[in-house]
């Protein structure tokens, strides 16, 4: 049986706008209940790939933490518009760790 996920960008509107035009699900929030209600919602809702913005994650850590477990959704941290704040890249670098023993990154 295959399944077919649907994709989900979370963060300010300035930031994941252009999503929209990839056919990406865009869910603009404004504060971190906004966002920790969101990602919770859409991760109920068929999407297996969950974007969201650095600067929102860092707002919702416990959240994001609980999906770090499940396999879907992925949740995939993305700089904003204001830039990175290094947090996706160094969930990238622990889980290569954690895959292969050593940071090849």
């Amino acid at each position: 049986m295959i399944y077919m996920y649907k994709v989900a960008v979370v963060g300010d509107k300035d930031s994941i706008l252009g999503f929209k035009a990839l056919g990406i699900d865009a869910f603009p929030v404004i504060d971190k209940d906004e966002a920790r209600r969101i990602v919770d919602t859409i991760a109920r809702d068929n999407y297996g790939i969950i974007f969201i913005t650095e600067q929102m994650a860092s707002l919702i850590p416990e959240t994001i933490e609980r999906y770090n477990i499940e396999t879907i959704p992925a949740v995939i941290l993305i700089p904003s518009n204001q830039g990175t704040l290094n947090i996706g890249m160094d969930r990238i670098n622990k889980n290569v760790e954690k895959a292969v023993g050593t940071n090849i990154l």
